[in-house]
């Protein structure tokens, strides 16, 4: 029978990333080899996150609410790249992070293939209806081909995604076993065009930035991604309960997997020029100004402060 065995975890507690324009792919150089004799398949899991709890700034809630598109991936060799933080995105990339089109990007997947043979398979997964929710779907890799990339298009959005880069599935001759990778925020394409980008907690930092929590080290998880590795036995072997962090991250990164409540502080607009002085000529009057509430504050975030302000003045009208 079958039984899906040795979890292989992949936690994207994930990064928005911005986009750009059309990218080369370099050939890559002391690349390791896989030597694995046979083929593997893996089941992966996408676990959208996308709360108002943890996201509570201008979280989308109608028109259209929060949710994720289909998942379109592939599994390739080490000399290509379907997208790659700090590089221009490709025209098919964009498009699907902007618009949600597929067309270009999976024309761009079959031209490589036949190209330099470096794509062997194309996966998909259904679209996520709401922040949160899952989506499913299997693949398979060899030793030519071992490297897993995706992406996943956030909506509500101008063109912030999440997804994975160039994930080595091989370990020499071998696949792995128990691997875990954390991040903790998206991507997105910068305007004038640049290069793909993530967001953070402190980038960009304008404040009108959904994604703009000064006060926080790490932004929370926003996804999660269950790569699963499934193998023939005769035995069901129970599944460990916690992922394996990776070997490759410090331990600063690592965020706790639970229910989170983002603080929102409250926001409030610069204050007004100060009116008018009113009192008698010959006496002291007083003027005010006054500011307005931005952001409402949220989950324990920091109380709005005064919105109005007096002083002491002298009329200057008077005759």
């Amino acid at each position: 029978m079958e039984a899906r065995t040795n979890i292989l975890q992949v936690l994207f507690h994930l990064i928005v990333m911005v986009l750009a324009g059309v990218h080369a792919m370099p050939v890559p150089t002391n690349v390791p080899i896989c030597t694995a004799s046979e083929t593997a398949q893996y089941s992966l899991t996408f676990t959208g996150k996308w709360t108002q709890a943890a996201f509570p700034k201008q979280y989308p809630v109608y028109r259209p609410p929060a949710q994720w598109s289909n998942l379109i991936g592939v599994t390739h060799s080490s000399d290509y790249h379907m997208w790659q933080r700090n590089e221009f995105a490709s025209n098919g990339v964009r498009e699907f992070a902007e618009k949600g089109e597929a067309w270009t990007i999976m024309k761009e997947v079959e031209a490589a293939g036949e190209r330099i043979q470096s794509v062997y398979g194309i996966l998909s997964a259904p679209a996520v209806m709401g922040g949160t929710g899952q989506m499913n779907t299997e693949f398979e890799v060899f030793a030519r081909h071992s490297y897993l990339s995706f992406i996943v298009r956030i909506i509500p959005s101008p063109d912030w995604f999440v997804g994975v880069d160039s994930v080595d599935l091989c370990d020499g001759d071998h696949w792995k076993e128990n691997v875990g990778f954390t991040f903790s925020s998206p991507n997105f394409e910068t305007m004038p065009q640049d290069r793909i980008t993530q967001i953070t907690s402190s980038f960009p930092s304008h404040p009108a930035n959904s994604f703009y929590y000064p006060r926080l080290k790490h932004l929370p998880p926003i996804a999660k991604i269950t790569l699963t590795k499934i193998k023939k036995t005769n035995q069901i072997i129970s599944l460990p309960v916690e992922p394996t962090q990776s070997n490759q991250l410090p331990t600063g990164n690592e965020i706790e997997d639970t229910l989170i409540n983002t603080p929102l502080d409250c926001e409030v607009s610069v204050w007004s020029p100060w009116g008018l002085c009113k009192g008698k000529c010959g006496e002291s009057g007083v003027q005010h100004r006054t500011r307005y509430i931005l952001m409402h504050p949220a989950n324990n975030g920091a109380a709005c402060p005064l919105l109005e302000e007096e002083r002491k003045c002298f009329p200057d009208n008077c005759l």
